[in-house]
């Protein structure tokens, strides 16, 4: 089959953007502005500015400058939660406890295709991070997949399925590798 012909039955299914034409064209120019550029390092700053495009985000949160956030209106973010320069590809819910991390260049996916099928579906699915959950530095979550609290995917590993409460989980695909402690 020809690759035109594959992008001709492309199907979204019920796929919800979640928002006005307008508050989608707004958020473009603001996030280029604002996050993208990386023009303004203050973290109160980039709370207001997404907690304005409908993110709910609790208090003490740190957003760093250069994050990428696709749709803020399906982000909620739980009290003293920190944000480094990551990228969220949220078509689907992200919701952050307390007391997460989310390292540099860390990637959430919410979404992916159906490979099995001519139309190409799309899939989306949230990611859910219960309290204390971390996520190193270039890793990466795919779509629907929960960590449990305290739950730590260490750098540059891919979670493609859940994580257990207090473990640590490395490699692509993670695995469990010990007990997270905390003291």
């Amino acid at each position: 089959m020809l690759k035109t012909e594959l992008h001709k039955n492309f199907n979204t299914g019920n796929f919800q953007i979640g928002a006005s034409g307008l508050k989608q064209l707004l958020w473009y120019f603001t996030d280029v502005f604002f996050f993208k550029s990386k023009i303004i390092p203050i973290s109160s700053v980039l709370v207001f500015l997404l907690q304005a495009f409908g993110a709910k985000i609790g208090k003490d949160v740190r957003i760093k400058p250069g994050i990428h956030i696709k749709y803020p209106w399906k982000l909620e973010v739980g009290d003293y939660s920190w944000l480094a320069d990551c990228y969220i590809e949220n078509l689907d819910w992200v919701k952050i406890g307390q007391h997460c991390c989310i390292s540099q260049q860390a990637m959430l996916m919410t979404g992916n295709h159906n490979y099995k099928k001519t139309s190409f579906d799309l899939i989306t699915s949230p990611i859910i991070l219960k309290d204390g959950a971390w996520i190193g530095a270039r890793a990466a979550v795919c779509p629907g997949i929960t960590f449990n609290t305290h739950a730590v995917l260490s750098m540059g590993s891919v979670a493609i399925g859940d994580l257990e409460a207090y473990s640590i989980y490395q490699g692509n695909p993670a695995v469990k590798i010990r007990a997270r402690i905390l003291h």
